[in-house]
């Protein structure tokens, strides 16, 4: 696959996964936040299982990947799924792709004292605490805090991008060498957790709703689009760039997000939100390890 089709895909996957959070607002006008979750996961693995049927790709027969993969649906998918919908009812969509991009910063938290996976550098120690600076900025103490259900979504939130980090630190130490194509990971990834949705349908998604062409084709667009090709683009770039590179999507999605949220949805801003995000962005390039001073190229004998 050329360089230049990954480019491609990785712009898209940024733009659409700052979209999904318009698209969640929508459709919690209409159905509830569990519905949001079951729809888009269903969606998703039916559109990936279609994809999968088109190419008869195999699927590992190995239980322990099974095992793996049953882990990262439940905690790269059903439980992240679930905060940001419900927490979605109580903040913009623009906060929330704001702190969706604290990701990579739990991800180098997890992979480093959790699964251990790589060694944190003292400036990537230092990458976290400015990202928790950057988060405490946009969360605000200085209003006060009162435990609202604004505060709670908040932290709800940051509950799902901890989840994620889990999420991208197991896949590194566990699935990272199974074999799987892109297509296969996000098929068993996706699949799984929708199988999991329709299981627990009588206690999450039996409740009344109400359909216009808006929310329809946001639930349609989230689940098909957001949860179901994007993810292979997402897996295609991973493979291409590695993850440090690939992780930078997460620069894009709070832009569109936040973009998306003033426009189309009339949702304000408060100064601290971008200000915040500065700083997280800051912490990310840190803890990725990616402000590095270039060393001059220049010979000792090299005049100007």
């Amino acid at each position: 696959m050329s360089q230049g089709w990954i480019g491609v895909q990785f712009v898209l996957t940024g733009v659409i996964w700052g979209s999904s959070f318009l698209f969640m607002k929508v459709a919690l006008e209409g159905i509830s936040p569990a519905q949001v979750a079951w729809s888009r996961l269903i969606l998703g693995g039916l559109t990936l299982g279609v994809f999968v049927a088109l190419r008869r790709d195999t699927l590992p027969r190995s239980l322990t990947v099974w095992a793996h993969m049953t882990v990262l649906a439940i905690s790269f998918c059903v439980v992240p799924f679930l905060l940001f919908s419900w927490a979605q009812q109580h903040v913009t969509s623009g906060l929330a792709s704001i702190y969706n991009a604290t990701t990579p910063i739990m991800t180098a938290v997890m992979a480093g004292l959790l699964f251990r996976v790589e060694r944190l550098k003292l400036v990537q120690i230092a990458g976290i605490l400015v990202g928790i600076l950057g988060v405490m900025v946009i969360i605000a103490p200085w209003d006060g805090l009162d435990f609202n259900q604004s505060l709670v979504a908040q932290f709800a939130i940051l509950g799902a991008t901890a989840c994620y980090g889990f999420s991208l630190a197991y896949m590194r130490k566990f699935v990272s060498h199974t074999g799987m194509s892109a297509l296969v990971f996000s098929f068993l990834n996706i699949g799984i957790a929708a199988a999991i949705m329709i299981v627990l349908t009588p206690f999450i998604a039996l409740t009344p709703v109400a359909l216009d062409p808006w929310i329809i084709g946001s639930v349609v667009l989230l689940g098909c689009l957001g949860t179901g090709v994007v993810y292979i683009w997402n897996q295609n770039t991973l493979r291409a760039w590695g993850p440090t590179r690939a992780s930078t999507v997460t620069y894009i999605t709070p832009i569109v997000g936040v973009a998306l949220g003033i426009v189309i949805l009339g949702e304000s801003v408060s100064w601290n939100e971008p200000a915040g995000a500065i700083v997280v962005f800051l912490g990310i390039l840190l803890a990725q390890n990616r402000l590095r001073l270039r060393r001059s190229s220049r010979t000792p004998d090299q005049t100007l």
